[in-house]
């Protein structure tokens, strides 16, 4: 095996998370083996952050403020796939007074 960008980008991911064999891997064009890494990403990104309410995410972020960005990411893609639909609920934002 040679030391090239191909075996750690996609080789070695697809072996661990997809547990393709080394025959099945080339025995696979490489455009799919890109499009299974491409899908592989994307999957990792929609459930990053399963588990966690917003308020967890922002007690995380006081320490990491990069949590944050990799938050909105996920909430975006979710969004984009359909997972979460934009809230358009106002009373979710908190207690907002109301103007006389």
């Amino acid at each position: 095996m040679t030391n090239s960008p191909a075996v750690v980008n996609y080789f070695i991911p697809l072996m661990k998370s997809l547990n393709m064999s080394w025959a099945e891997l080339k025995a696979t064009p490489a455009v799919e083996l890109e499009g299974l890494v491409i899908a592989l990403s994307e999957y990792n990104i929609l459930h990053s952050f399963d588990g966690y309410t917003a308020k967890e995410i922002g007690e995380m972020a006081k320490n990491k403020p990069q949590i944050r960005t990799q938050y909105n990411d996920y909430i975006k893609r979710r969004r984009k796939y359909g997972i979460d639909k934009a809230e358009t609920n106002f009373s979710v934002l908190g207690n907002i007074k109301k103007i006389d």
